[in-house]
């Protein structure tokens, strides 16, 4: 319960802001079919979760557990820093969700697929994944659900809900939650 409880959180954190939570917010304005979008980013992070929970899996029984603290409590102090950088959705991709052959499904689910890609949240679910080893499903299940925690309002209520958001402050929290994981990790505190 505890790698659930801790994915859906950080994940929920580090998504505030981040570019695919404003790639929700352009489905929205665009489309006005809050149902679909939801829907597609729910399957599209299942996938790309699933993929990055697999890596981070097998990373884990790859590395002997020495190298693998290493890189973890780097990694996740890394992280911390990364959250301090704001995201932009740059033209590039805010251009990506055209209406067409594929629908708002379709759009939303490939659209926020690539958006992922190497994304923080994505990475954090491979350190998160490797961290928690045992796990997987656990944690694509709870960083799947902090996806949705951000994502979901941000597509029922658009803009009003982003103004709202504190999000230097919420990405300082998670980036001293980030920073305490990789500190934690580095001094073997749980492993």
């Amino acid at each position: 319960m505890e790698s659930f409880l801790v994915s859906t959180g950080i994940v929920a954190l580090a998504e505030m802001g981040d570019k695919t939570q404003l790639l929700s917010l352009v489905l929205a304005a665009r489309y006005r079919k809050p149902i679909p979008i939801i829907l597609g980013i729910l399957i599209a992070t299942l996938v790309n979760h699933g993929f990055a929970g697999a890596l981070g899996g097998w990373i884990t029984g790859v590395l002997g557990a020495n190298l693998l603290r290493w890189i973890l409590g780097l990694g996740f102090i890394a992280m911390a820093g990364w959250m301090l950088i704001p995201d932009k959705l740059d033209d590039a991709e805010e251009a990506k969700p055209v209406k067409g052959a594929l629908g708002i499904l379709g759009t939303t689910i490939v659209a926020f697929f690539f958006a992922e890609m190497g994304d923080k949240t994505q990475i954090a679910t491979v350190a998160l994944a490797a961290r928690f080893h045992g796990e997987v499903i656990a944690v694509v299940a709870g960083t799947t659900f902090g996806m949705m925690l951000a994502n979901a309002p941000a597509v029922l209520l658009g803009d009003r809900f982003a103004n709202k958001m504190p999000i230097a402050l919420v990405h300082k929290i998670a980036a001293a939650i980030f920073l305490v994981l990789g500190l934690l990790a580095l001094f073997n505190v749980g492993g």
